[in-house]
């Protein structure tokens, strides 16, 4: 394929070199050019050592604000023809419904991935009708659009949002299966390990997760429960600093903090949880299946698709603590060999059904499905 301007815009550049490096990584490979358009953050040196230009976007991702949502449309349709792409991928939700409305009055092909549904499309009453409102008015004739799991395409289909002939669904990001081998678990003569990793939000479970630790450590003393992920984010649901280090006093949890590289937590870990309560492709599920870590998560989009209940880990009923107790006294139960083979069936599934090869040729086919006559040659 001969050279294409690619403009991929997010809500962060993390966002970027955390989840979507190994595409940007591939579409340079391919000999394209790659523009990152995003709010700037200390992960773009990285990027531009990958090889990518960095333009700052200024936006606020968190909530629904008309005053600064249309600011952000006006920015967006602005950047699109200063920098004139030949096709724009986007992902993260104010991204793609207001870069593509954006894009289409600039007449260039736009991509959105939905990796996520957001608070205000699933909270009921008006919020909700606004957000369909907007994604119905965004997507309406867009070429093609990614959907990181079958839940999420399939409410889009019913509600009307999108067509058949638009949707197509990914793996999520894909995993790189060689980076994120399987590893051996630790001693099984060990305290049983838990380990959730997340933004600390209260919609990825984090107040079930410590409550589900209170019961279990009440009647399994020496289970532990760590805690990985960033404190004090800028959303609404975001848990502070001050909250986790009373968790920490108290002896329930194990803060972790960040890290850059979570593979090692992984591996020390008996288990790995996520009682989210909605998620769109869950990239530390992922990642730990892949590294042959047994599961728990909630029964929702996203996290059924990645977990096979009672065959690669457990699924639990959402915003239960106590449910999710019972998972996690389920595994503690389990003898080492059956713990290993839940392990083993995820890996299995990671390698049938998330290679980050499946990712990376899908958004090739969506390059060429473009054509020259809609995503023309770079000069």
């Amino acid at each position: 394929m001969a050279c294409v301007r690619i403009l991929i815009t997010v809500n962060a550049a993390w966002n970027i070199w955390n989840f979507r490096r190994p595409l940007v990584e591939s579409l340079l490979a391919d000999g394209h050019r790659v523009t990152i358009l995003a709010p700037k953050d200390d992960t773009v040196p990285k990027l531009q050592a990958l090889g990518c230009s960095v333009r700052h976007l200024e936006m606020n991702a968190k909530g629904l604000n008309p005053l600064q949502d249309t600011k952000l449309l006006l920015r967006l349709r602005q950047h699109f023809r200063d920098l004139r792409p030949d096709v724009i991928l986007s992902f993260t939700i104010k991204n793609n419904i207001f870069g593509a409305i954006a894009a289409k009055s600039t007449r260039i092909p736009f991509i959105p991935n939905v990796t996520g549904l957001g608070t205000a499309f699933l909270s009921g009453g008006f919020l909700e009708k606004v957000a369909g409102m907007l994604y119905k008015i965004a997507f309406r004739n867009l070429p093609i659009v990614f959907f990181q799991n079958e839940d999420d395409q399939t409410l889009f289909l019913e509600r009307g949002l999108v067509t058949n002939s638009q949707a197509r669904r990914l793996p999520g990001s894909g995993i790189d299966l060689d980076r994120f081998a399987a590893a051996a678990s630790p001693a099984e003569d060990e305290a049983p390990i838990f380990l959730m990793i997340a933004r600390l939000l209260r919609d990825k479970g984090v107040i079930e997760y410590v409550e589900a630790a209170r019961r279990v450590k009440a009647r399994h003393a020496q289970a532990r429960f760590q805690l990985l992920g960033a404190t004090d984010a800028v959303n609404r649901t975001a848990i502070d600093g001050q909250t986790v280090a009373g968790w920490e006093r108290e002896g329930i949890i194990e803060y972790l903090g960040t890290v850059e590289d979570v593979r090692p937590m992984i591996e020390a870990s008996h288990c790995v949880v996520l009682p989210s309560y909605r998620e769109g492709a869950p990239r530390t599920l992922i990642e730990a299946a892949a590294m042959a870590r047994p599961l728990i998560a909630t029964d929702v989009p996203g996290c059924r698709a990645v977990v096979d209940d009672k065959t690669t880990g457990f699924l639990c009923e959402a915003r239960s603590a106590e449910s999710l107790a019972a998972a996690c006294e389920a595994f503690i139960s389990l003898p080492s060999e059956e713990r290993a083979a839940l392990g083993c069936a995820g890996r299995a599934k990671m390698e049938r059904e998330y290679g980050q090869n499946i990712v990376l040729d899908a958004y090739r086919a969506a390059l060429r499905d473009l054509g020259p006559a809609t995503c023309h040659v770079a000069a």
